[in-house]
């Protein structure tokens, strides 16, 4: 364990929409990372025939970053052989991507394929990479894999026929019922796979998950659905709704681990997802920002207080660390010679107990405010204008 190798800390954009919010996080942001991995195209299949998604891609929002482009293949039975219609038109469409990422200026550092293929079909896929990896050379070709691969017979053929892979340690699996424990990724199993992974001697790295589902259960507990966009979906009136996220604090302790004490074939961490404020079950740029400089997340929080005129006050929550805060909280607020004539809370935050000289602005749920972010929790109006006392902790 332990390697001399530089060690490359990278992400994926993998919106289908390159929207201001995008833009901005890309102007600001991407020059943190060694490589950007743009989702570029999406094949799926309609009665065995390529139905094609392209990426409009602002690829001049890219000039000064190193960029490589990913392939997203749904899933196939093939057949995969080498001179199937098939197969020529993947390697036909892989090299279209790259020709026009150059004509835009760009020269990606790889074709990254992601494809949901079977265990079983390992070495059918070979014939499919092999074709492609010819058709876009010299621009090296890459996969990304899951840990269940690594036991399959198959496996080394088809990593020795790529420049290198990406082993995917997030996922999943629907859970049995509400109550049932559930995670993005697990720290050991992560760290067994990679261990697994670097007996084969090829070049990889690892994708780490930065998001985060809302996992819905009908009244009973039963799974019925999940959903990576927040409370968008539209589920039924009794559904039950449970968070899963992908732990900063775990993710950066894997990362800073293997980043010292690593096989010497791992080259460095893929960060999914790219921060994006809009992307509400995503880190934001704080939590990830601190790992790629090489620190832990830390927490810190305060409350700000801003005099809207005479006697009247409003008081907010204040993120200034680099986790997500999801912790009950009381802001409690003092003052002096004066008296409280009304004031209200607001989002998840209700006044309570208020007297003479003090009142308390308290959420009655686990309330999560992003890292960076500022909420308002209330207002007070006093009879006479007098500066007021803030503190929060949790409770």
């Amino acid at each position: 364990m332990g390697t001399t190798n530089p060690w490359s800390n990278e992400a994926y954009i993998w919106q289908r929409v390159w929207n201001q919010p995008l833009q901005e996080a890309v102007a600001a942001h991407a020059t943190n990372f060694s490589e950007l991995v743009v989702l570029a195209a999406e094949v799926t299949w309609h009665e065995r025939q390529p139905q094609v998604i392209r990426v409009p891609i602002l690829y001049a929002q890219l000039t000064n970053t190193n960029i490589g482009l990913a392939l997203r293949i749904g899933p196939s039975t093939g057949p995969f052989l080498p001179t199937d219609h098939t197969t020529t038109f993947l390697a036909d469409f892989a090299a279209s991507l790259i020709s026009e990422a150059k004509t835009r200026g760009l020269n990606p550092r790889e074709l990254q394929i992601d494809f949901d293929c079977a265990g079983s079909k390992l070495e059918g896929y070979q014939v499919w990479v092999e074709a492609i990896r010819h058709k876009i050379a010299p621009t090296p070709l890459t996969i990304t894999v899951l840990p269940s691969w690594l036991g399959e017979a198959s496996f080394g053929h088809l990593v020795g026929s790529t420049d290198g892979y990406v082993l995917q340690v997030h996922s999943l699996a629907k859970p049995r019922d509400a109550t049932a424990p559930f995670t993005l990724c697990d720290p050991m199993e992560a760290q067994r796979a990679v261990a697994r992974a670097g007996t084969f001697g090829v070049p990889f790295r690892v994708a780490l998950p930065t998001y985060g589902y809302l996992i819905a259960f009908d009244s009973g507990g039963k799974f019925i659905g999940l959903s990576a966009e927040g409370l968008n979906k539209n589920w039924p009136p009794n559904a039950q709704l449970r968070e899963v996220r992908a732990d900063p604090v775990e993710m950066s302790q894997l990362e800073r681990f293997w980043a010292t004490n690593h096989p010497a074939s791992l080259c460095g961490v893929i960060w999914y997802r790219f921060p994006v404020p809009v992307d509400n079950l995503n880190w934001r740029w704080p939590t990830l920002g601190a790992i790629v400089a090489g620190h832990e997340p830390r927490e810190q929080f305060h409350a700000a207080v801003r005099r809207v005129e005479a006697g009247l006050v409003e008081v907010s929550l204040v993120n200034d660390g680099e986790l997500d805060i999801s912790s009950r909280l009381a802001v409690e607020v003092r003052w002096s010679d004066a008296r409280l004539i009304a004031g209200d809370g607001a989002r998840d935050f209700e006044l309570a107990e208020p007297n003479a000289s003090a009142a308390r602005f308290q959420n009655q749920s686990s309330h999560r405010l992003p890292a960076g972010e500022t909420q308002p929790v209330g207002w007070l109006r006093l009879d006479h204008d007098r500066e007021v006392q803030v503190e929060v902790r949790k409770f």
